[in-house]
């Protein structure tokens, strides 16, 4: 099972955004780990509620930031996390309800690899605005 790294690639140069990046990284790993062991449903669950949540509150305070500090390209940012939050429950509920099949984790990665690019670009986009402002 892949592991996904917090790298030099992904510092955006924000203290507050670069921790928050790496407690989600963390949170995704901890799911990721928990369906390869086969954990119960219970401990599952609880991972995954941990995750979604935490993409939330993540999600919010970026927006937050953006919004304070008059962001040119809110609006986009914003419909990526909206749609990013949308699609991780799909994925993550249907984990829940059949476990960790093949499909469903191949889905998780390919999502999760998608948040990765998002902070690779984006966030860093986001990030040398805020360090102008």
């Amino acid at each position: 099972m892949n592991k996904y790294e917090f790298t030099k690639q992904l510092e955006t140069g924000n203290a507050i955004i670069d921790k928050e990046h790496r407690e989600l990284i963390q949170a995704v790993n901890q799911l990721l780990e928990a369906c390869s062991k086969g954990e119960g449903r219970t401990s599952m669950d609880a991972t995954i509620k941990f995750l979604n949540n935490y993409v939330e509150l993540h999600f919010s305070h970026e927006e937050k930031l953006q919004q304070k500090n008059n962001y040119p390209n809110f609006t986009a940012h914003k419909a990526f996390h909206e749609q990013y939050k949308q699609t991780l429950k799909q994925i993550t509920s249907s984990i829940s309800a059949s476990g960790p099949t093949i499909v469903e984790l191949g889905k998780l990665n390919g999502h999760i690899s998608m948040l990765i690019s998002h902070i690779r670009t984006e966030d860093k986009k986001l990030a040398a605005f805020l360090n102008q402002v």
